[in-house]
């Protein structure tokens, strides 16, 4: 029998379902770019937040430090994860080679249903940016990339694009007020979409390498811009 913290009374087990719902809902929160890179996490708030024992929320939060989601100090306590500009440059890199390489393999296996669903998230996008709608135009962004992942239907890189920490970069150095969406994007989620309905992989694998290092070098000179202005402010 369970107990409300997830303990089973009879065996003094653990439930590995409540402490697996609150690593997915906690990695979740911090994927979505709502917490501040650096911010503490503590156990008290987040036990109560999801609703699990400390003993539970402290096995979550190893995992996920070990998992580069967030880092652990003595007498700093556990805080969400912050990159240098090297780390970042690693990680999207890494996500360059990851997600070409998935553009490439939904280029042959696409069923004709997931080609459509491309369709009409794409035409999603050309609506918002006609209407300026940024927010929507994100949305539609990140389900585009999300549909070629799983339009690859190829595992084991849809597993290692996932353990990458991209969302959590983009969190700390996009330039919110930076032109929204970049110029461009729009254009080559086209070509990309063009590549993979004509069962090009070549193409699909050149389209999406092009697009996710624009964004890349983009957010990167962001960053680089904001240090070289904040040492010169220091001067």
């Amino acid at each position: 029998m369970m107990d409300s913290n997830g303990f089973d009374e009879d065996a003094g087990r653990l439930s590995p379902t409540r402490q697996s719902q609150a690593y997915d809902g906690l990695r979740s929160l911090l994927l979505s770019g709502s917490v501040e890179p650096g911010a503490r996490l503590t156990e008290a708030d987040l036990t109560r937040m999801f609703n699990v024992s400390r003993s539970t929320m402290r096995a979550v939060l190893v995992r996920l430090t070990q998992e580069g989601y967030v880092t652990s100090e003595v007498n700093r306590g556990v805080r969400t994860r912050s990159f240098t500009v090297e780390e970042a440059a690693d990680i999207l890199e890494a996500r360059e080679t990851l997600e070409s390489a998935l553009a490439g393999k939904a280029a042959e296996r696409a069923t004709e249903e997931e080609i459509t669903q491309l369709r009409a998230t794409l035409e999603t996008m050309e609506d918002c940016q006609s209407r300026g709608d940024a927010t929507g135009y994100s949305r539609g962004n990140r389900r585009f990339h999300q549909q070629v992942k799983e339009a690859a239907h190829q595992q084991t890189l849809a597993r290692a694009y996932d353990t990458l920490l991209y969302p959590l970069v983009m969190r700390q150095y996009r330039n919110v007020s930076a032109p929204h969406p970049r110029a461009g994007s729009l254009e080559e989620h086209r070509t990309i979409l063009l590549a993979i309905i004509t069962r090009n992989p070549p193409a699909a694998v050149a389209a999406m390498l092009h697009h996710v290092a624009s964004a890349r070098h983009a957010l990167l000179l962001q960053a680089q811009q904001r240090r070289t202005s904040a040492t010169a402010a220091d001067a």
